[in-house]
């Protein structure tokens, strides 16, 4: 409703009175305008005709109504009246008006009653249930010129539009737009391209969402195929409950726009509208390739304002025609886990699969927020007859991986040509993926793999069983979130443990180890300082010991010596002072394999347990010797300064 707020109106209905003293069909205004209101006048049939329908209030009591458009020419006379309803319901004539002069634009007409004798006073013009047509003459008046609402069917300025997307029919696209009435009704228009000519195309608001589907709960004016255009009146649902624009806007329901009254079947467009509509919110999660090379894709969980969400799963690599079931499971993928939701199956062909996410397979309440924070992963399989087969996998909600990950070397011990990496990749709920890749893994092995606690070249117990190693693969995953004890042990306390991976034989062979590493706080950081070992008492033997700096500041220790005799085992220490001083043993290192001419050592503390890291070595006032053997400690073979004294 628009009121007019000035007196420019008031100063050309005075010059109409003036010029059309003569002309009593033009019923100008002869008494004071207390008050009016002003709809707008639209155009119709592409007739260039628009503009004003202006209500004023008389001081007499009565209502003169002016139209006012342009468009129109000289010499024609279009006839006008107010009929009862929308304009896009319909209905026949209460007011008639007086003709629009083609010439001036102009129709002045003043009454107090219907035509029907109902008395119609200025108060009640806002309250009609109505709209006013301005028609081509009066030997067409099936053709409207100009066209607007009134009363309780003008529009508020509220509106809603929501998308019309193409389904079964390439090109076809669109909008479905609701705009409110005062009388809170709402008028609806698709708006649709690309639908052929001469075709009418059903349209109705469905219940539910559009992947679940179900019963039409409003029936829309048909979309002219021509023009692509549809408009309808909401007032009341098929079934005559009130069906208004607030409700729209809190419906758990959908649009379909059908191919034709005979073929409802096919959905040429269509969306989600209400409580179903998407928030923007959304999360995406890969879907790996797993038992059937070449499939894989993602999971799409969109938000709706209910909350809950649209699924869509598409893959790529699918064969046509299949269908492959699909769901979420719960604990991680590597864990394994019975089934929490169903979604509906893939289609082979399109690898697409689109589900509505509100409640687990139990009716428990599941939606969007809660597909974020879920200890769960996602299945494909390949067919209802062999859930077996998973084609395409990938871990979801708290699950998720953050990205950050660390990974650690497995280097060869007693078998040649086994080696490899630990990787341990952080999930949002703080539990580790890992993941262990191995080459030179016999096929058909199964390789026992644990986190022991110290250092390797210290050992210690068990702290955490991975799943063995697939010798034909050379691959174990593996989640992290206890310690076999069951104490929590999580992605943080992997990068701090003081601990080292041991890869296996076999289950029956578990001193044969063939692949180890040191992680978390013993983890070397890539400062390392090497002494030489010079020949001493014994020719030939001679070596160096090469110190390399831990994360937790500890040192590992290397001696490799050369010309060692086989089997033998050679003692060896750091003493105090020079070599030329000589001085008691202040460390011992594990003794030096004559075989290997190796020895490894965690250098900590000293032997009086005083602490002694790697920057100690660096200034430790020593030196090293490798003895002959425990028996023969006065026969070195090798010895170099170190520390201070290098």
């Amino acid at each position: 409703m628009k009121r007019i707020k000035n007196f420019t109106l008031l100063f050309i209905l005075g010059l109409l009175v003036v010029s059309c003293d003569n002309d009593d069909s033009l019923n100008p205004v002869t008494d004071p305008v207390l008050d009016n209101i002003r709809y707008d006048l639209d155009e119709r049939s592409e007739s260039g005709v628009r503009g004003d329908a202006v209500f004023n209030e008389q001081a007499d009591g009565s209502v003169q109504l002016i139209l006012e458009v342009e468009g129109t020419s000289a010499g024609n006379m279009h006839p006008a009246h107010i009929h009862m309803n929308s304009a896009v319901e319909g209905g026949s004539i209460i007011v008639s008006l007086e003709p629009v002069d083609g010439e001036t634009g102009l129709s002045i007409t003043t009454f107090t009653s219907l035509d029907d004798g109902t008395p119609l006073s200025y108060e009640d013009i806002s309250e009609l249930d109505a709209y006013i047509n301005v028609h081509l003459s009066a030997n067409d008046l099936g053709t409207i010129v100009a066209q607007g609402d009134i009363g309780q069917n003008e529009l508020t300025g509220e509106s809603k539009s929501y998308d019309l997307e193409e389904r079964a029919v390439p090109g076809i696209s669109g909008s479905v737009l609701f705009e409110e009435r005062l009388s809170g009704e709402a008028l609806a228009t698709i708006s649709l391209d690309g639908t052929p000519d001469g075709g009418m195309h059903p349209a109705h608001i469905h219940m539910n969402s559009a992947v679940e589907g179900g019963a039409i709960l409003y029936t829309f004016n048909p979309v002219n195929g021509t023009t692509g255009m549809s408009q309808s009146n909401v007032a009341t649902l098929d079934g005559g409950s009130e069906f208004v624009y607030a409700d729209i806007l809190e419906v758990d329901g959908y649009v379909n726009v059908h191919l034709s009254a005979d073929d409802l079947g096919t959905i040429v467009a269509q969306s989600d509208i209400g409580q179903n509509e998407l928030t923007g919110e959304f999360k995406s999660y890969d879907l790996e390739e797993r038992a059937v090379p070449g499939i894989s894709g993602s999971v799409l969980f969109e938000e709706r304002l209910s909350g809950e969400a649209l699924a869509t799963i598409s893959l790529d690599g699918t064969p046509d025609g299949g269908q492959h079931p699909a769901h979420i499971h719960m604990n991680t993928a590597v864990e394994g886990g019975s089934i929490l939701y169903s979604f509906n199956p893939v289609n082979g062909t399109t690898g697409m699969s689109q589900s509505n996410v509100a409640t687990l397979d139990d009716g428990t309440a599941f939606v969007y927020a809660d597909v974020l924070e879920v200890d769960g992963y996602v299945n494909i399989h390949l067919s209802a007859d062999d859930l077996g087969t998973i084609v395409a996998q990938g871990d979801i909600g708290q699950n998720e991986l953050t990205g950050e990950s660390k990974s650690y070397e497995l280097e060869e011990r007693a078998v040649a040509g086994i080696s490899g990496s630990v990787l341990f990749e952080e999930r949002l709920n703080g539990e580790a993926l890992a993941t262990i890749s191995l080459e030179g893994t016999p096929d058909g092995g199964e390789h026992p793999a644990h986190i022991h606690m110290n250092t390797a070249v210290e050992g210690g117990g068990i702290l955490y069983t991975f799943n063995p190693v697939n010798g034909t693969t050379g691959m174990s995953q593996s989640n992290v979130a206890a310690l076999d004890d069951d104490t929590e042990f999580s992605y943080a306390d992997v990068l701090d443990v003081d601990g080292y991976v041991n890869v296996h034989l076999s289950a029956g062979d578990l001193g044969t180890i063939v692949a180890q590493g040191d992680i978390g706080q013993n983890e070397l950081t890539g400062e390392f300082k090497s002494y030489v070992l010079e020949e001493k008492d014994v020719t030939g033997i001679n070596g160096t010991v090469l110190f390399e700096e831990r994360l937790n500041g500890e040192a590992l220790a290397t001696i490799s010596l050369v010309g060692t005799p086989d089997g033998g085992e050679h003692p060896a220490h750091i003493h105090a002072n020079s070599a030329s001083e000589g001085g008691g043993i202040i460390y011992t290192f594990t003794p030096v394999n004559g075989t290997t001419g190796m020895s490894m050592s965690n250098v900590a503390a000293l032997d009086d347990d005083t602490e002694f890291g790697y920057a100690d070595v660096l200034e430790v006032n020593g030196y090293v010797n490798v003895h002959l053997s425990a028996a023969e400690l006065a026969t070195i073979v090798a010895q170099g300064d170190i520390g201070a004294n290098e």
